[in-house]
């Protein structure tokens, strides 16, 4: 039998050595909840420079978990870069136009039109002015066109600092993708109806003046008949 100091040495060096503990499987679930949280890397914003009623990109990312990115701007300190002109769809039946243009790569508070016709774009004259729309309008109307008219449209960004530069007025060419362009009105089609009226009467009017003139005003006016060719000879013999 042991000594009672011997049996003191061995429970305490028992209570000292810890006990292993079973094996057990990793939880599946906590390492997915950790990866969860872990944000990934961050994605593009649906921002698009042609969309009408665009949010602007830097709402989108406030709103967006993870924050998303959005495209580079030039400093609000400068004057916006000019906007491109869009496709331009003419209804000459109700003398107007719907014209689009995508946003420029800077700070944009608000857009208008420009108008010339064509003729006063070519002599340098003062164009019309529509109303300002908002930084997300991408779309607007133009109204009282005259059918066969043709004319210049540009689209005009500006911010705190200026606005964005538009062709000079009276130069030949248009700059292709740049924020102007032409645009020709078709004439109506009842125009054309009433212009073919008109021309098909009128030649008509002057082939009846030709027929009484042959038949009737000669007989009037005594006009000379051509004599026969053997009476001719005769007078020259």
């Amino acid at each position: 039998m042991l000594s009672s100091p011997c049996l003191l040495w061995l429970l305490a060096l028992t209570s000292v050595v810890p006990r292993a503990r079973p094996w057990a499987p990793p939880d599946l679930e906590e390492e997915d909840d950790d990866s969860e949280s872990t944000p990934g890397p961050a994605a593009p914003c649906d921002y698009d420079r042609c969309r009408h009623l665009q949010v602007p990109c830097a709402e989108l990312q406030r709103a967006g978990r993870p924050a998303c990115l959005c495209p580079g701007l030039s400093s609000a300190a400068q004057r916006p870069e000019p906007p491109r002109l869009g496709d331009v769809r003419v209804v000459a039946e109700e003398g107007r136009a719907v014209v689009r243009w995508c946003a420029p790569s800077s700070p944009v508070h608000r857009y208008w039109l420009l108008l010339w016709e064509l003729l006063l774009w070519e002599g340098g004259g003062a164009p019309q002015k529509g109303p300002p729309l908002n930084a997300t309008v991408r779309r607007a109307e133009l109204s009282g066109l005259k059918p066969g008219g043709a004319y210049v449209v540009c689209v005009v960004a500006a911010n705190g600092a200026g606005e964005s530069p538009v062709p000079g007025p009276g130069e030949d060419a248009v700059p292709a993708f740049g924020p102007c362009g032409r645009l020709a009105v078709p004439p109506r089609p009842i125009t054309l109806v009433h212009a073919a009226v008109g021309v098909g009467t009128a030649l008509a009017l002057l082939s009846c003046a030709a027929l009484a003139w042959h038949f009737c005003l000669r007989e009037r006016w005594g006009c000379p008949r051509r004599r026969p060719v053997d009476t001719q000879a005769a007078d020259a013999l």
